[in-house]
């Protein structure tokens, strides 16, 4: 019995290792075969294709990221909805359930208004 789980994890190992020797192979021949021929202009700083202009710092709005992070959190809501449904059709398992998904959207509504309150949602 021992000897099959630790076949299994052995196939496991050496697909891992045959993966991590694959991507060094390929690593090697692209840095063995690409021209290497260094100009002024490639080594300028560019973005995109563009020269910079301006300062190397730039200013960012927060409420993007706050947009972002809200889309994320209700997302991850969305995904946990899906196996609660399927445990919620199960016998026996149905106010309990039912109840701890109650107590979790509590939450999320809770910080929705708290997010609300604070005026994150107003696009300005």
């Amino acid at each position: 019995m021992a000897a099959d789980y630790f076949q299994s994890y052995s196939v496991v190992g050496l697909l891992a290792v045959v993966g991590v020797l694959f991507v060094a192979v390929a690593f090697g021949a692209a840095r063995l075969l690409r021209p290497v021929v260094p100009t002024p202009e490639k080594l300028l700083t560019y973005e995109c294709g563009v020269d910079p202009v301006g300062e190397g710092w730039a200013h960012t709005q927060v409420r993007y990221y706050v947009y972002a992070f809200l889309y994320v959190i209700f997302a991850v809501d969305s995904i946990f909805l899906f196996p609660w449904a399927t445990v919620f059709a199960a016998p026996g398992y149905g106010a309990t359930t039912l109840v701890e998904m109650f107590i979790f959207l509590g939450f999320l509504a809770v910080g929705l208004l708290y997010a609300y309150k604070k005026g994150v949602l107003a696009w300005t």
